[in-house]
């Protein structure tokens, strides 16, 4: 039986990307990552999103610069997918919660392809721009954005120490009850 931590460590590898090369991510691979994210569970099976795949660099560069600071990974991007959702009334927090589940297996799946991802935000103030640009029907927004590419030499780098990257299990994990274990 392999270990239960060795099978998930690749899932522990994963991480925002915000800094990419120019070279661009091969369409087969954003195909398998838009896959990925079209099989993603949601609530009662319902898929409300679309997704948006984009390889149009000044597209790109035009969402960054209307959205700073959240969308700054897409200056650097060569590709995108926009996670598209429906207005849609009572189904605001389960719609959110669907649209999370894509957004992170879609950096899972980047990441086991070997391109880098980072989640843009798209704020309420710039979606009426991501929408023209993207040709969105009425009623449709975007609020989250997964920028592609390759990485940069600095975006491998390690952001912290070794050991340092999250808090300690023992603040983090407990078991039965919040705390540690009374003696």
């Amino acid at each position: 039986m392999t270990d239960p931590a060795d099978a998930i460590r690749p899932l522990l590898r994963v991480r925002q990307t915000r800094e990419f090369t120019d070279e661009p991510v091969a369409p087969d691979v954003l195909d398998a990552i838009a896959d990925a994210a079209r099989w993603s569970g949601s609530s009662q099976n319902s898929q409300p999103w679309r997704f948006v795949i984009l390889h149009s660099v000044p597209t790109l560069r035009r969402i960054a610069e209307a959205g700073l600071p959240q969308t700054r990974s897409l200056q650097s991007a060569t590709a995108g997918i926009a996670i598209v959702l429906p207005e849609a009334p009572g189904k605001g927090i389960s719609n959110a919660f669907d649209e999370g589940r894509a957004a992170e297996r879609m950096l899972v799946a980047a990441s086991f392809t070997g391109v880098g991802a980072g989640i843009a935000w798209i704020t309420p103030d710039v979606r009426p721009v991501v929408a023209e640009l993207l040709e969105l029907p009425p009623d449709w927004f975007v609020r989250t954005l997964v920028a592609l590419g390759h990485p940069t030499p600095a975006a491998r780098q390690p952001k912290a120490a070794p050991g340092a990257a999250r808090l300690p299990r023992e603040e983090t994990v407990f078991s039965e009850r919040w705390g540690p274990p009374k003696l």
